[in-house]
């Protein structure tokens, strides 16, 4: 979570009432998040400064090898724009496939309120991811997945920005990682929107996936 105080509270009450351990990782925050999370039952982890959302994962990821026996891990964005119920349907469905990583698709389930220009450069995104992976998603960049723990252990980002999501589906097919997608909602309210990443960071995410590209080919 980076700057989610508004919402993250009611967020991880609605997570509490199906799973039973919450862990939100405070990103370098400047308002309340951190204390709307631990109010609301969450275990907070802190970065002193704000590293990005793939930082943010990889410190959850960690955190959850060192510290728990958990078996599986969810991720969920901070803000609001998945359900809880998309959710426990995609742990449910990990457990029955075995799979190692579940990946919510809002372009097999439906998406409320995206605006016009992110669907066109989210479309590019994924044009680009699969030509990066060799992975053929329908959608790319969902912040909502299931891992298996192994799975968790593969992922060792390098990408600290947006561009992590395409670099966690690069890791599935360097791990042989198996998979499969499972459809969400997304909702962009009105608050969303104002957090979400301007035009010009989903042009930033094809940057950085072509830079990583580039370094580890080099």
């Amino acid at each position: 979570m980076y700057n989610e105080g508004p919402v993250v509270g009611e967020v991880v009450s609605e997570l509490l009432g199906t799973f039973p351990h919450v862990v939100c990782v405070d990103d370098g925050s400047k308002d309340g998040s951190a204390a709307a999370a631990r109010a609301a039952g969450a275990k907070v982890l802190s970065h002193p400064i704000n590293l990005g959302q793939g930082a943010a994962l990889q410190t959850g990821f960690d955190y959850m090898l060192a510290r728990t026996d958990a078996t599986h891990v969810v991720t969920f964005d901070a803000d609001g724009q998945y359900l809880v119920s998309d959710a426990a349907a995609m742990v449910t469905k990990a457990f029955a496939t075995s799979v190692d990583i579940v990946l919510g698709s809002r372009n097999l389930g439906q998406t409320e309120g995206q605006p016009f220009t992110r669907r066109v450069l989210m479309a590019a995104a994924l044009r680009f991811s699969r030509t990066v992976t060799g992975i053929e998603l329908t959608d790319t960049h969902n912040g909502l997945r299931v891992l298996t723990r192994s799975a968790a252990a593969q992922m060792n980002l390098r990408q600290f920005g947006m561009a992590h999501a395409s670099e966690i589906e690069s890791r599935v097919a360097a791990a042989s990682l198996t998979w499969c997608e499972h459809p969400v909602t997304m909702r962009y309210s009105d608050y969303s929107r104002s957090k979400g990443q301007s035009n010009l960071n989903a042009l930033n995410i094809l940057f950085d996936l072509a830079t990583d590209r580039l370094g580890a080919t080099a």
